[in-house]
């Protein structure tokens, strides 16, 4: 799976601003079950695993303050991590601001890719995660192809 983008996020970007605009302040959450069929869908059954936030502290992440190459990465030296809520297998993630429900939605600003150990959009070191555990993302990268 590639990175899925939402139809919120693609239209924002496209008229009124960037990504890091729209997606700093967001939050990144690791889900186990089904993958929805895009960034716009429901989250159906899937079981939230982890919300990754600064230091596990409930504080939105943030993106650095410029791109290079066509790439944003998460901020450097701000500590992504979250106290993993249920154990299970992380299969995707979606990364999203703090009012987003999960619902249906053509308008809300989302990111969803595959989590995986190798080749994935997200990358871990291992997907089986366990609760109360502390799972830290030491890299996050969004880049934009070239056209």
């Amino acid at each position: 799976m590639a990175f899925k983008v939402s139809t919120g996020l693609r239209n924002h970007m496209l008229a009124s601003g960037s990504f890091k605009g729209a997606m700093d302040g967001c939050f990144l959450k690791l889900y186990a079950g089904a993958v929805p069929e895009s960034a716009d869908a429901d989250l159906g059954a899937a079981t939230l695993l982890v919300t990754i936030s600064v230091s596990a502290s409930g504080t939105g992440l943030s993106f650095s303050a410029t791109p290079a190459n066509g790439v944003l990465s998460k901020a450097a030296g701000e500590p992504w991590q979250g106290v993993v809520a249920n154990s299970g297998t992380a299969a995707f993630f979606r990364l999203e601001t703090a009012a987003d429900t999960g619902g249906a939605s053509s308008t809300e600003h989302r990111v969803q890719g595959s989590v995986g150990m190798v080749a994935a959009d997200l990358n871990l070191s291992n997907t089986s995660l366990l609760a109360t555990a502390v799972q830290t993302i030491n890299h996050f990268n969004v880049a934009l192809p070239s056209l």
